[in-house]
């Protein structure tokens, strides 16, 4: 028993000295390299480049296509009308009639002639009589067997085919198609870099936020410490009678206002806190702490940034994807022009079929090799080439104006970022000088107002010059580091 509560109260000591957390800058922008949704999209973005440049190589390579199907007819496929069909039906029988009409006339002609005795022609007479059915029957039969080849039976028809598609040349289309791809995979990363910075910038101005509030937490403490010494002092002294009630009125009045200021510098920093916390991808209510919270001078570690500018500013991230848009404009200017050159196109394959045509109609699966040269060559679509090509060098000198903007606004950026910080620079030394001269001020009208010789009036506005001055040199700091990353990332140099 002794053991479990020794345990608990083991925990019970750990668990409040690791609930809050204590993040430095480094940590807060890993986190949020790791962690932001924004940025994960612009890398899936860059996947989706990725892989759809390597769908566009494929457009150079060989298509193979395999196709198959089956078909019912209602009707077949006839070679022979039905005249025809009628004639062979009947060709014996038609043979037979006409021979035995015709047949009596050329016998008396024989006879007549002398090359056949009556003899013989009534002979022959009584013959084709007697073999006529059966010669009709006979030819009747050939006729229809010879009816029977031509048919097609083609009422269900299976086919199957396997095309190969290469092609050789399609105006230049293929090639532009691809240079866009390339680009598009050079924009994808370039807006995972925009995005980046954007995010390190983000975090860096929410971090140093969230360290000026909470300094700004523990000034407004002290000052609150400060009016409410002096009001209980003051109230003493109105109970011994050397304080008038208007004096106590009045000191009460700042430490009203003391407590305001706390309330809402407490609720600032949580907002901002519950911001950076979105950032870095941490649940928003965290109890976070920052390294550089408690540190009295921020600028301890800061150094101006010297960085030579190049001329065509390719370092910022908004540079390159301008300049990709330009390229993919201009390929694509290529792209629609090619829609109106001659394409030429391989086709080669093999075909089935059941039935066939290659040895008569055959009720069995046979099959071809093809070979094929396709052609396309437009004649005439109304000028419609020229109008989308002129759009499309509009388009390209509508990019081309908008880098020349951006960069123009870049080198402006940069010019009051460097004044910033100079500005910064020189605004920090004067804080600093204000402080020792409050700090002083402040000891004076304490020590004048313990020795009677001060009223509250004085140590109030001592007070109050002495917060104040602390507060800007905390401003001073912050607009500092602030001005620094907005430097970099004006220079495309925020990493």
């Amino acid at each position: 028993m002794k053991k479990l509560l020794t345990i608990i109260t083991f925990l019970g000591i750990l668990l409040p000295a690791t609930a809050q957390q204590t993040l430095s800058l480094q940590d807060c922008r890993e986190m949020a390299l790791r962690n932001n949704k924004q940025l994960n999209i612009s890398r899936l973005n860059e996947e989706i480049a990725y892989n759809a440049q390597k769908a566009m190589r494929t457009k150079y390579l060989p298509k193979v296509d395999a196709i198959g199907g089956y078909q019912f007819f209602s009707r077949e496929v006839s070679l022979l009308n039905s005249k025809q069909k009628n004639a062979l039906t009947h060709l014996g029988s038609n043979t037979v009639s006409n021979l035995s009409s015709d047949a009596p006339g050329l016998i008396t002609s024989l006879v007549q002639q002398g090359l056949l005795t009556p003899q013989m022609a009534q002979q022959l007479t009584g013959l084709l009589q007697q073999y006529a059915p059966s010669l009709g029957n006979f030819g009747d039969q050939i006729g229809t067997k010879i009816k029977d080849a031509f048919h097609t039976d083609t009422h269900n028809i299976w086919s199957g085919s396997v095309m190969v598609r290469e092609p050789v040349y399609m105006g230049g289309a293929i090639s532009a198609a691809n240079k866009i791809a390339d680009i598009n995979g050079q924009l994808a990363a370039n807006g995972v870099d925009f995005t980046t910075q954007t995010t390190l910038y983000n975090t860096d101005q929410a971090y140093w936020m969230v360290v000026s509030l909470k300094q700004k937490e523990d000034l407004v403490f002290s000052y609150r410490k400060l009016v409410k010494k002096l009001s209980d002092d003051v109230h003493k002294m109105i109970a011994q009678g050397v304080a008038t009630k208007s004096d106590g009125l009045q000191v009460d009045v700042k430490v009203n206002e003391a407590d305001m200021q706390v309330t809402q510098v407490e609720d600032g920093l949580a907002l901002e806190k519950m911001y950076l916390c979105q950032l870095c991808g941490l649940p928003l209510e965290e109890d976070i702490h920052l390294a550089d919270e408690s540190k009295q001078n921020l600028d301890s570690e800061s150094n101006p940034i010297v960085q030579q500018v190049d001329s065509d500013l390719m370092s910022r991230p908004e540079i390159r994807i301008l300049q990709n848009t330009i390229d993919i404009s201009k390929q694509n200017t290529k792209l629609i022009r090619a829609e109106y050159l001659p394409h030429v196109l391989a086709t080669g394959g093999y075909l089935v079929s059941s039935p066939n045509v290659f040895n008569g109609f055959q009720k069995q699966i046979a099959g071809v090799w093809n070979l094929g040269l396709t052609v396309q060559v437009p004649l005439w679509s109304w000028n419609e080439g020229a109008y989308k090509v002129r759009a499309a060098k509009a388009a390209s000198n509508i990019a081309e104006m908008q880098i020349t903007d951006t960069r123009e606004k870049i080198q402006l950026q940069i010019s009051q970022s460097r004044f910033r910080i100079k500005e910064a620079h020189k605004k920090l030394t004067m804080t600093n000088q204000n402080m020792k001269s409050a700090n002083e001020n402040l000891r004076s009208a304490n020590l004048g107002f313990k020795e009677g010789i001060m009223k509250v009036t004085d140590v109030m506005r001592a007070q109050t010059a002495w917060q104040q001055a602390q507060s800007q040199k905390i401003d001073a700091e912050v607009d500092l580091k602030l001005a620094q990353t907005e430097l970099q990332k004006a220079l495309g140099i925020l990493r």
